[in-house]
């Protein structure tokens, strides 16, 4: 499994996929991924339709933006490719550490950043739009 390189042109299919992954709240449009991808030192990847991740590495840190993956690719690996992918693209950019929120209702994907390394840092009440808790989370790259 080889995650190809994102540009904004995938945007209209990246939000098509993001909008299949998450709640109707939480979906991001077309124009809301081009924005994210043009951001400094923002870069993305994906995985055949099946998933994407859009991250951004500046001044020694790295941020997950988004992870997204269909319904029907969940459970195969897509996730674990694509956070391995942008951990050494972060890597590459020279951050030292990454960090991202998620969901404390989300076990699955707690599970699978818990799997790659990342802990608990913070805490951001009230973050989503159902009212959960989003977890942040992160990890030293040095052993991605």
């Amino acid at each position: 499994m080889m995650p190809a390189p994102l540009s904004a042109g995938d945007a209209p299919a990246l939000a098509a996929l993001h909008a299949a992954a998450f709640p109707p709240a939480e979906a991001w449009g077309a124009d809301a991924i081009s924005l994210m991808l043009g951001l400094e030192g923002a870069y993305g990847f994906g995985l055949d339709g099946q998933g994407f991740i859009l991250a951004r590495a500046v001044a020694g840190e790295a941020e997950i933006l988004t992870l997204a993956v269909a319904p029907e690719a969940r459970r195969r690996g897509v996730a674990g490719a694509l956070l391995r992918a942008a951990m050494m693209e972060a890597q590459y950019r020279d951050a030292l550490v990454m960090f991202l929120e998620v969901s404390a209702d989300n076990t699955a994907a707690r599970g699978l950043y818990s799997h790659a390394g990342f802990a608990q840092v913070g805490l951001r009440r009230r973050y989503y739009a159902d009212g959960s808790d989003a977890l942040v989370l992160s990890r030293p790259l040095s052993a991605a």
